[in-house]
């Protein structure tokens, strides 16, 4: 069964794409903890991240590292973290979340609820300086 990751890579749920190769997506997270916080996740269907082979891995990681410097200039913050833990969504996926401190990492945070608007034009944003 096509996890809600699959659908929104395979354009059957919208998202607010930031960048797309053959192998991994990134969109906007909807429930995001700061501005910016973006999901990456691998095109093939693996819900664990180390079960992935090595050049999966390996490209999941470098394609995260592209998509954090395209956030890191368009987004005010200090850095740009990284979260893998997986539990909701049976889909492997890395969070890249701007944070000015560590306490923004902290998924018991509210999430905050940007209108469509703003969140496309933050994608918008992003997209521009992904290379």
């Amino acid at each position: 069964m096509a996890t809600i990751f699959s659908k929104i890579i395979a354009g059957e749920i919208p998202s607010y794409k930031i960048a797309e190769d053959e192998h991994y997506y990134a969109f906007l997270d909807i429930s995001p903890l700061t501005k910016g916080h973006t999901l990456v996740v691998p095109k093939m269907e693996e819900d664990y991240i180390f079960n992935l082979d090595d050049t999966s891995l390996s490209g999941l990681i470098l394609f995260s590292k592209r998509v954090a410097k395209a956030i890191e200039k368009t987004v005010p913050c200090t850095r740009v973290g990284l979260a893998v833990i997986g539990l909701q969504v049976p889909h492997t996926h890395i969070h890249l979340i701007p944070i000015q401190d560590e306490n923004d990492m902290n998924f018991a945070n509210p999430k905050l609820k940007p209108e469509a608007e703003e969140m496309q034009k933050i994608a918008e944003s992003i997209r521009q300086q992904f290379k």
